[in-house]
């Protein structure tokens, strides 16, 4: 399972909003090609939203804030439950920030550290909150979570220097 990011264009993601199979295309060719506007935190996902949440960043900045596509709880036989499966991008419909969101997510990361992420934290704290995924009985996986923050940092500011907004999405 993997946390991904995609920046667009505020024109973009209006279309998509419009058109989430056209949007699923578009970050399909992006991953398939050299494109600087998709990236994320892979498999350190959860555990990244864990010590932004414990740092009080309440923007669910790995995640997103809104919801592309509303998909009420439904009955798995209803027709639709089976609608909204097909805007599943692997673990769920995606989501995203807008470019407000995106410029606020920009000031938050970029006045952390590495350090400041995991201060305070112990690795069997994740392993009690069930964070995915369960390698905290090894030594060392925050330093493999933090070293995301740098990433995140350039990934947002080049986003909120362009006025894009970011699709999130789990795979």
């Amino acid at each position: 399972m993997n946390g991904n990011w995609m920046r667009v264009s505020p024109a973009e993601l209006a279309r998509a909003k419009d058109d989430l199979d056209w949007a699923y295309d578009l970050v399909r060719a992006a991953m398939d090609g050299e494109d600087d506007r998709v990236g994320g935190t892979g498999k350190a996902w959860h555990a990244f939203d864990f010590l932004l949440d414990r740092r009080g960043i309440e923007l669910p900045i790995v995640v997103g804030a809104e919801a592309i596509v509303e998909t009420p709880e439904a009955d798995p036989d209803d027709d639709e439950y089976v609608e909204d499966l097909a805007h599943d991008w692997g673990y769920g419909s995606p989501r995203y920030l807008t470019a407000e969101q995106v410029a606020a997510a920009n000031a938050l990361l970029g006045a952390l550290t590495e350090q400041d992420l995991s201060r305070g934290v112990d690795q069997a704290e994740l392993e009690r909150a069930d964070i995915y995924p369960m390698v905290w009985d090894r030594p060392d996986q925050l330093s493999w979570v933090t070293h995301h923050l740098p990433y995140a940092q350039r990934f947002f500011a080049a986003a909120a220097t362009d006025g894009d907004a970011v699709i999130c999405w789990l795979d």
